[in-house]
């Protein structure tokens, strides 16, 4: 691997670790984005596009993708604003995985009840920027002085522990923590993985390259969340089935050779499945069988 190599390709950042990374690689096989990463390298070429994989910490991709560095990337919603990139890049997909809730918790025998009551106290986080935005906001409303506002400290790591061994009042984390003892009183901000681009394109060429992995990311996005739904109806409670399963745009509705019978086709959301299925057995439907999709275009 060399620069002559690199030149030209469009560079698509993966968080290289953690809870996204292999989330992203079934992502990237679902799109077709054949690549062999050999021997850990962080680098490594894509096999049938012109384009490079770059694996890097997800905390940094926000600032490689606004930058120019690179021309696409995964990471979280809360990683973006964290590394206060928000103006820098766009949000061009968002992924539904990684979920999370960035929270603040106190321990369950604290008298604090509400972060008003947390508000001039002590708070360690992994989420620094983002809880001090939070909090300085809440100081403001309360009118605090320089020496009552929240004092805002850094951990890396075991936030969890800081309120068992008396370094902070509260804690403000992505991770559950009921085991240690700790409950939310509020919820900072909801996040998700998601797909991003530089706001300022450093290489407009790449422009058709970044739209074609785009629609080809959401049609697994998509495909996750949906099932194919068939079932074989009497025509002349068609109406109510379809009503049941109006699919994205319509249903797919073909004869049968039985006389008056139809086969009916339609994507279904995948949470509601069960209770569409339900729903069909009751307005007359028989059949009725349920496909899962590997990818789709929507």
């Amino acid at each position: 691997m060399n620069a002559d190599a690199l030149d030209g390709r469009l560079l698509l950042a993966i968080p290289k670790k953690g809870r996204l990374h292999e989330k992203c690689l079934s992502l990237l096989s679902g799109a077709d984005i054949q690549f062999r990463r050999h021997n850990r390298l962080d680098v490594c070429l894509v096999l049938n596009h012109n384009i490079v994989l770059v694996f890097l910490p997800a905390s940094d991709i926000p600032s490689f993708v606004g930058k120019g560095n690179v021309d696409l990337g995964i990471t979280g919603h809360d990683v973006i604003l964290e590394a206060r990139m928000q103006e820098h890049v766009t949000e061009v997909l968002r992924l539904g995985f990684g979920k999370c809730s960035l929270q603040v918790q106190v321990p369950e025998s604290s008298p604090i009840k509400t972060v008003e009551q947390l508000a001039g106290k002590r708070v360690v986080t992994s989420f620094e920027v983002l809880s001090a935005e939070y909090f300085g906001d809440i100081d403001d409303r309360m009118s605090l002085s320089l020496e009552e506002r929240t004092k805002i400290e850094y951990v890396g790591g075991s936030v969890e522990a800081a309120c068992a061994l008396g370094l902070a009042d509260g804690i403000e984390s992505g991770d559950t923590m009921r085991a240690a003892g700790l409950h939310a009183i509020a919820t900072v901000l909801e996040t998700e993985a998601v797909l991003i681009k530089s706001t300022s394109q450093k290489h407009p060429k790449h422009a058709p390259l970044i739209d074609l992995v785009t629609r080809r990311i959401a049609g697994v996005v998509a495909a996750s969340k949906y099932v194919l739904c068939q079932y074989n109806i009497p025509r002349d409670k068609l109406r109510a089935a379809e009503l049941v399963t109006p699919g994205r745009r319509a249903p797919t509705v073909s004869p049968l050779d039985e006389e008056n019978w139809v086969a009916v086709s339609s994507m279904v959301e995948k949470k509601k499945i069960a209770e569409v299925m339900d729903e069909l057995v009751k307005v007359g439907a028989e059949d009725v069988l349920t496909f899962s999709l590997d990818n789709c275009r929507v």
